[in-house]
């Protein structure tokens, strides 16, 4: 049926019958809507990291509708991507492709992921994209690594600690070691009070000075004594 306008319905059905108030959106349109909202919104949380693109796929040729911190180099008009054509032949193409290897025009690595956005009819409309540029994330990641690295020689051993151990700890370890040994600290015999030192020394309770004369009065033995059971 042809209008008084000269426009006919069918050249209609593929157009948005909305004001500019945003009345009367079809269903189709107000998610895509919808969508631009997210892609915005996302977009603004990693500025200069994460570019984010929303394709309108009802548009084949003209599909970017949003291009928030552009990264990629595109305008909002240009053509929809290989994966959103597939979508638009394809209603069952998966409708979430995560963490995929890309790359950006200039050669820059990116991670993407491509997020498909239905209709309740079970039609693809539109395909909001993440890209983030992890050009700028390898050399932090490689500096961390660095920076928490330790020596292979000393994995795994505990060469000092960073915090003063107490008394009452100190007196506590040696008692649950005595305990352990169905013994009192004093009642311990010399090679178990050899082991018992070495393994205080070990976990740090030697970094207060008074700690030698906690161990000796403890095991009743001399500090020289306790100094000679670290070697």
């Amino acid at each position: 049926m042809t209008h008084p306008t000269g426009r006919r319905d069918d050249e209609r059905a593929g157009q948005s019958a909305v004001p500019d108030d945003g009345r009367h959106l079809t269903d189709d349109e107000h998610l895509v809507r919808e969508a631009e909202r997210i892609a915005v919104a996302v977009g603004r949380m990693f500025p200069g990291l994460c570019e984010v693109v929303l394709h309108d796929l009802r548009r084949p040729d003209s599909a970017i509708r949003v291009i928030e911190n552009n990264l990629s180099g595109r305008q909002v008009g240009d053509s929809a991507t290989e994966l959103g054509l597939r979508r638009i032949a394809d209603p069952d193409y998966p409708g979430v492709i995560q963490n995929y290897s890309n790359r950006f025009p200039d050669g820059r690595p990116a991670k993407s992921t491509s997020i498909g956005i239905k209709n309740a009819e079970g039609r693809y409309i539109a395909a909001l994209c993440l890209n983030l540029d992890v050009s700028t994330l390898s050399p932090l990641a490689l500096t961390l690594a660095n920076l928490v690295a330790t020596e292979v020689e000393h994995q795994g051993e505990a060469l000092e600690t960073l915090r003063d151990r107490t008394g009452r700890e100190l007196r506590s370890a040696i008692d649950s070691f005595a305990a352990q040994r169905s013994s009192t600290p004093r009642g311990l015999n010399r090679d178990q009070k050899r082991e018992l030192v070495r393994q205080l020394h070990r976990e740090g309770f030697f970094e207060t000075r008074s700690s030698a004369q906690i161990i000796a009065d403890q095991l009743g033995v001399s500090r020289a004594t306790v100094y000679n059971y670290t070697k």
